[in-house]
């Protein structure tokens, strides 16, 4: 007994220390925890969703899905061959041009009006504390930081690691303008050097006016938070972005819920709407969207546009890789929902009212 005891701390310790990395980030303390604690979105020690929120669907239990992962993984959750792609030089963009970029699951990068935004940046090829785990697919990975220009706006709509990604952000440092994320997130950026002045931390409902004809309103989403043991610390968020000329819906990682439909009432019409399509399981059903909720989401929105991201770089879930795209097209051709579906690395041209896109998933053997 007294050998188990001596193994179980031993681990303990070897899982404490590694832990201490400043990848792990911070909890929110002093002034950014009693705002926090303020929040009305912030009850019993954590933060909370609009609707109840289980993370597991009635009946599922983490023993059953964890098995499924290590003895029922998909063959086909990854490519067979490497992803085909598209690059452009982002630093030398005509100052007029509009465009948007995606850079595989929930990364893309947009000039609007000559402002340089970026979401949620994962470029380092893994989107897990450990790095021979949740591999980017081959082919995925096409551009890297250094080829980014200066940011003006940095949006992070949560502080998982498959949307906050350290590596990325470290070799960013310097570059980026403002960060926009939710409460709480703040406190990773600080450990990680990054100016408090340069941060804007919002609670759901409030608005950032950021200058030129900017501004961001933060909205909510049906999901959680944590890149450690401990969940809700920090808010999950996501965010309209209004510019001269367009108004986008930046959404992140959210199941279904009330939410879309209030936002499209009180901010839509969207001319764009950026919405998570991957991931999902029937047993995690309330904190990740269906395919086909996607597109009654854009509809909720009053998008005249969608965009499908959170698939095509990381296995995440056991569905196959490609299944994501396909629901969502088919099930936005029946609802006649415009559909943009650029390849990784595509500049897509947001003045550009028709898109004529190849079903380029369907070709890979």
């Amino acid at each position: 007994m007294i050998f188990t005891f001596a193994i179980i701390a031993v681990l303990a310790a070897v899982v404490y220390l590694f832990m201490q990395q400043p990848k792990f980030g911070k909890a929110p303390t002093g002034a950014r925890l009693q705002r926090i604690q303020q929040s009305p979105h912030f009850k019993e020690g954590q933060f909370q969703n609009e609707s109840h929120t289980p993370p597991l669907t009635e009946g599922a239990s983490y023993i059953s899905i964890l098995g499924k992962f290590i003895f029922g993984k998909n063959k086909n959750g990854k490519p067979p061959a490497v992803l085909p792609s598209q690059k452009v030089n982002l630093r030398q963009l005509p100052p007029d041009a509009d465009v948007l970029v995606w850079f595989g699951h929930s990364s893309y990068y947009m000039q609007l009006q000559g402002k340089k935004i970026l979401v949620d940046p994962v470029l380092s090829g893994s989107a897990s504390p450990v790095r021979f785990t949740t591999r980017s697919f081959e082919g995925s990975d096409v551009y890297t930081p250094d080829e980014l220009p200066d940011i003006d706006y940095l949006f992070i709509t949560h502080d998982h690691w498959d949307h906050l990604d350290y590596t990325t952000l470290q070799s960013l440092k310097g570059r980026i303008g403002k960060i926009v994320t939710g409460l709480g997130v703040g406190a990773h950026l600080e450990h990680w050097d990054f100016e408090p002045s340069r941060i804007i931390e919002k609670d759901w409902y409030e608005i950032a006016e950021l200058g030129d004809g900017f501004a961001v309103h933060t909205a909510p989403a049906r999901h959680f938070s944590g890149r450690g043991f401990k969940r809700n610390g920090t808010l999950w968020s996501s965010f309209v972005l209004s510019a001269p000329g367009y108004k986008i819906y930046i959404g992140g990682d959210s199941g279904f819920d009330g939410h879309f439909k209030k936002m499209g009432a009180l901010h839509g019409p969207f001319d764009l709407a950026i919405l998570e399509n991957g991931q999902y399981d029937k047993n995690w059903k309330y904190i990740h969207m269906m395919p086909e909720e996607v597109v009654q989401a854009a509809q909720d929105l009053g998008a005249k546009k969608l965009m499908a991201v959170h698939w095509g770089k990381f296995t995440l879930a056991n569905h196959d890789w490609n299944e994501p795209i396909t629901r969502v097209a088919k099930a936005s051709t029946q609802k006649n929902v415009p559909l943009l579906t650029p390849m990784i690395g595509e500049a897509v041209n947001l003045k550009d009212s028709l898109h004529n896109f190849q079903p380029w998933w369907e070709n890979i053997r």
